[in-house]
This record gives structure tokens, sequence and C-alpha cells, in this order.
């Protein structure tokens, strides 16, 4: 096998108050092709290297890589995910495959810093997880929409990172959690209406609405329209809400909401297959 295209899909970790830990896998892709051959540097995709030889003990060789698709960058759908999860298993493809999908997923989360775009790009579906802690998976019922609004500025992760504080609240953080808890609890029982009222947060987006000054009248325009809810996705600037209907209306809504001149919304629904090696 001289070269293999690899698609993975765009994510939205958080999910609110699931900092860190919570995501899902959504159907939007893009495309990751990796074959052999000499390339320019790249520091994302020389250190997926690194790790990747390293791992799995194998020689290294020179490759090329390119990257295609609909996953914006610095938007807050995984894309940086799309690229390191698409070369590790394209070089693993290459190398006929000495590594599992798990230690692959585990290689991806440890270049991210955390796991929750990577879970469940690798994996599909609703996912739970901490580096180094076993990981949950939830198959997404196919009566549940995704409204992306998804402006045209970008929001860099560190700047994201940035702007939250050292400490919070003991009251904020029971609130987060005990808000996250219900979250995990609706998507594995898939009882989706016991959503309703379970996205606030208190970790993260309150300080990043200083980056994204719409995110609460896009959310309250969101959920006036019908939608269960929304949350800010992954560090931003793409804001989501979830619906079982009237996904349009909640898109319109969003829209006029936000009082942005160009943004675009896109209605997805969740991918439960996570990375796909393509013929």
């Amino acid at each position: 096998m001289s070269s293999v295209r690899i698609r993975v899909p765009a994510t939205s970790a958080n999910i609110g108050p699931g900092f860190d830990c919570l995501g899902i896998a959504l159907q939007v892709y893009n495309t990751v092709t990796v074959s052999h051959g000499e390339s320019a540097p790249d520091l994302m995709a020389d250190d997926a290297a690194a790790l990747f030889f390293q791992r799995s003990q194998i020689p290294s060789f020179a490759f090329q890589w390119a990257v295609e698709g609909e996953v914006p960058r610095s938007r807050g759908m995984g894309s940086s995910v799309t690229v390191r999860l698409g070369l590790l298993h394209g070089l693993n493809e290459l190398s006929d495959r000495p590594l599992s999908s798990e230690a692959l997923y585990e290689m991806c989360a440890e270049l991210e810093g955390h796991p929750d775009n990577a879970a469940p790009a690798a994996f599909g579906g609703f996912t739970i997880a901490h580096i180094g802690k076993p990981l949950q998976r939830y198959h997404v019922g196919e009566s549940l929409y995704f409204v992306l609004l998804i402006p045209d500025f970008e929001v860099a992760t560190p700047d994201a990172r940035r702007v939250l504080p050292a400490t919070v609240t003991l009251h904020d953080a029971v609130v987060s959690s005990s808000n996250a808890a219900a979250i995990a609890g609706a998507f594995a029982s898939g009882d989706y209406d016991k959503l309703v009222g379970c996205f606030e947060d208190r970790l993260h987006q309150p300080y990043r609405e200083t980056l994204i000054p719409c995110l609460t009248p896009v959310l309250e325009a969101g959920q006036a329209a019908g939608a269960l809810g929304g949350w800010l996705s992954g560090s931003g600037s793409t804001i989501a809400c979830l619906t079982k209907a009237n996904a349009a209306d909640v898109a319109q809504a969003m829209v006029a909401a936000s009082g942005l001149a160009n943004t675009k919304t896109i209605i997805v629904q969740a991918d439960n297959v996570g990375v796909l090696v393509l013929p």
C-alpha cells in the first residue's frame, strides 16, 4: 500500500458543563490522505509521526499528507483532531496496522492535551473520556439534530484557555458537575427529553463569552425556537443547539439573535462511526 485516505468526523466538545470530557461526533468530515514520499516540515504532522513511530517501534519513513473537507479551522469543531487522528491512522495503515484503534486514540488525546474531541472522532457517538481512564461511548439516536452557527471569525484554543479562571466557587462547580452528570445519563439512556435545562455551565462558557459576545443571545433564541438546549462548541466560535424538531426554525432564530453579518448555519446529525478508512 502506497497511499491511504482516512475520513474523520468533526466533533463538538464540552457540551456545556462537560469541560474537557464530554464530546459528540458530527456528520461533517475531513479526509486526510497519507502516502509515502517527502514533504515539507509541519509541526503538527511531525509531532504525530514522531509519537507514532516511537509507540509502534516501526522504523520511521518519509510521508506526504493532505487534508480536505468541510471542518472549519479554529471554530470549535475539532479540526486539529481530524488532522492528528487522520495522520495516525494513515501511518498505521501504511505500516500494516501495528497499533489498535484504542492506542491511536490515546496518542491523539495525548497530542491534543485533552480527550474530549479525540474520543468521539475516534469512535463516533457521544463519549465520556478522561486520559488514562476507560472510555464510555453511547450511540446517538437519529431523532436528534445539531444546529451549528459558525461565525466568520476564529477562536484559537490557547486564547480561549487564557481567559479561564484559576479557581471557581464550590457552588459553580456543583452546578456544572450536576448538569454534566445529567447530560451523560440522558445520552446513556436515550431519554433525550431529560436534556432540557441541563446545559448551563459555570466553568468556561461565562468567561469565553468575552470572545463570543453573541453566545447567550444565540442560545436563548435557539431554546425559544424549540431547541432542547445549546452550548459553545469546544472553545468556539461555533455555537451549537440540539433539537428534535423545527431545526430550520432554530437555525433562523440563532442567526437573527447573533447580530453577525457574515455567518452560516448547518444542520447535521451525529456520526456513530468515527474514523473510517476509505476504499
